[in-house]
């Protein structure tokens, strides 16, 4: 059929400029027919190979998801669920405010409701890295280095309440092929029950954006060793699997599989969880000037 396509080369104008040999508007008629038939038959099968490429990109994603949290129940016979909701406030070019509301186990913590604000200030950006991260919302990635300090008011059921200070830089680094490694160093300072104790985490992520016809999720994998003052060594370690996906140009869900090891406590506790985060995105950059 593509060859038989090919080789008519079927325009309008010579349609109608074709000689009707006689035959007058009858013959005009059957031949401007034909070219549309084959023209309908050409878009066709151009749609249909569209289609088909689609339809495999869409087939390895439900893969992928499906292999991801269906993970979770081979590793431990329950699974908990993480929620957490965020919004970002982009104030100008250099600095941004965030406030974090979310179910937090980290660390091998029990049950627990972390939420407070956090203030970031950034550095320019770079050309590469705001080519590789066109698609994500997060304007904090196109960044070289990304400083930031918070405060995080913890709850817990049968437990006095946590004040944790915590402060973090944030490196990005530009790789081949599109790839983004992302290095997060990260110290908290917990105040909970009149003691203080504090910990180090240093969080690795891999991602890199995909296109799906004119969509572009982004997979990531992540591993987050921490290490913990009240047991005086590196207590947790945990591997991250997940995808982030833009939603317009304010929302992105991120549906993860988290995977924890606790070594602090005796015996040893492994941990999974399925999480899913929304990030909420706006700017003041910008607003209130003239045009």
């Amino acid at each position: 059929m593509k060859e038989t396509l090919r080789t008519i080369d079927c325009h309008p104008a010579r349609c109608l400029s074709t000689p009707s040999f006689g035959f007058g508007e009858q013959s005009t008629r059957f031949q401007q027919t034909r070219c549309g038939r084959l023209a309908s038959m050409k878009n066709r099968s151009r749609f249909n190979a569209r289609f088909s490429r689609r339809t495999q990109w869409i087939h390895i994603v439900i893969l992928i998801c499906y292999a991801l949290f269906s993970y979770a129940p081979i590793q431990a016979q329950t699974v908990q669920f993480l929620p957490e909701v965020d919004g970002y406030l982009k104030l100008s070019n250099m600095f941004r405010v965030y406030y974090e509301a979310k179910d937090d186990r980290d660390g091998g913590d029990s049950t627990q409701v972390t939420n407070g604000p956090s203030l970031q200030l950034y550095v320019k950006p770079l050309l590469k890295l705001k080519r590789i991260t066109a698609f994500d919302l997060d304007d904090s990635k196109p960044r070289a280095l990304v400083l930031e300090a918070g405060y995080r008011y913890i709850t817990a059921p049968n437990e006095p309440n946590d004040n944790r200070f915590l402060v973090a830089a944030t490196s990005h680094f530009p790789m081949k092929a599109g790839f983004l490694i992302t290095d997060r160093n990260r110290a908290d300072m917990d105040w909970k029950g009149g003691k203080a104790n504090w910990r180090y985490r240093n969080k690795l992520t891999l991602e890199r954006t995909f296109a799906i016809h004119s969509y572009h999720p982004i997979p990531y994998v992540a591993f987050e060793p921490y290490y913990e003052s009240q047991y005086d060594k590196w207590s947790t370690t945990t591997e991250y699997a997940g995808c982030l996906f833009p939603v317009g140009q304010h929302v992105e869900f991120n549906p993860y599989y988290e995977h924890e090891n606790d070594t602090g406590k005796h015996p040893n506790v492994s941990s999974n969880f399925v999480g899913l985060a929304v990030y909420f995105f706006f700017s003041l950059e910008g607003k209130g000037r003239k045009p």
